[in-house]
């Protein structure tokens, strides 16, 4: 079964030689391995160059500098200005894949191998962990099962094509799991050691600091229509894992300065109806259960790809 591995990247030389090396070292590599540079100006370049001339599957594509980094909508404009220029159908999954990433040595072989299994199965991922910089213990960045995560999103390619592809918005990699769901698919993550990542940057980390991630992430709940109740709760929770207290107001000051400015939310009113009706049945009933029922529920909808 071939793979795509699409990778949108600005400036990541402090991390990428782990991330080329443990996709070198995949036990089942990618047929391709797409890598956008977005006009990098540290040692980005000449180190894609070297592993570029090594490893015949890695083809480099280069935008033009725009002047900073971008988040959200802009890594998924540099992502796709990548899978624009490839004959996808020439693959039967797709990833969006980041460049700060240490995998382990199984990790596509058994994601395929759980996708071969399961044929309702869209989206699916590991789950990912950072290191604490003071004592190098490995803390779980608390993705839910339902999820899959938006540093290593693993596609079915037909499912990928049948929700629309990835929204160019901050909520990218939540509306799209939900979209799954929606259409009968299952998104879903695993945390069994040999799926388990380590993400060299900490997810809803900034360029301008976590306190900013985590408010963007906010915003991001707020566009994507999740209501406030539910934001609370969220919120809550995040405020007992790092860093402690503040990373969960940020999300919740986020999403509440958004609704002060009257921010653009998310115009697809059904997909929005079906997120919320999901939420409160996951306050409700706890999260595992609601999505067990939701999946089964789905199933009904659920077209099988030719």
């Amino acid at each position: 079964m071939s793979y795509l591995l699409v990778s949108p990247c600005r400036n990541e030389a402090d991390y990428m030689r782990l991330t080329l090396d443990s996709v070198v070292a995949q036990t089942v590599r990618p047929d391709l391995w797409v890598i956008v540079d977005d006009g990098s100006t540290d040692e980005t370049p000449a180190i894609l160059s070297d592993y570029a001339s090594r490893y015949p599957f890695i083809q480099i594509i280069t935008r033009e500098n725009r002047g900073h980094r971008s988040v959200g909508p802009g890594v998924i404009e540099a992502f796709y200005h990548g899978y624009d220029q490839v004959d996808v159908s020439q693959f039967d999954y797709v990833c969006k894949f980041d460049l700060d990433l240490d995998l382990p040595s199984r990790y596509f072989e058994i994601l395929i191998q759980r996708m071969q299994e399961n044929p309702r199965i869209g989206t699916c991922s590991g789950k990912a962990y950072f290191k604490d910089k003071k004592t190098g213990e490995l803390i779980s960045e608390k993705c839910g099962d339902e999820m899959s995560v938006g540093m290593t999103k693993f596609y079915r390619r037909s499912c990928f094509e049948a929700i629309g592809g990835f929204v160019r918005q901050v909520m990218w990699d939540g509306i799209d799991c939900h979209k799954c769901r929606q259409l009968g698919w299952i998104a879903v993550s695993w945390g069994e050691p040999d799926l388990q990542f380590i993400h060299l940057r900490p997810m809803g980390s900034s360029q301008q600091g976590i306190f900013t991630g985590r408010m963007r992430h906010g915003f991001g709940q707020y566009f994507m229509g999740t209501g406030l109740l539910y934001m609370t709760a969220s919120s809550v929770f995040r405020m007992l894992h790092p860093p402690y207290v503040v990373g969960g107001l940020a999300m919740l000051w986020g999403y509440v300065k958004s609704g002060l400015q009257g921010s653009v939310r998310f115009d697809d009113v059904e997909l929005v109806a079906f997120i919320r009706k999901y939420q409160w049945a996951c306050l409700m009933k706890g999260k595992a259960l609601a999505t067990s029922e939701l999946n089964e529920q789905q199933a009904k909808v659920w077209v099988t790809p030719n």
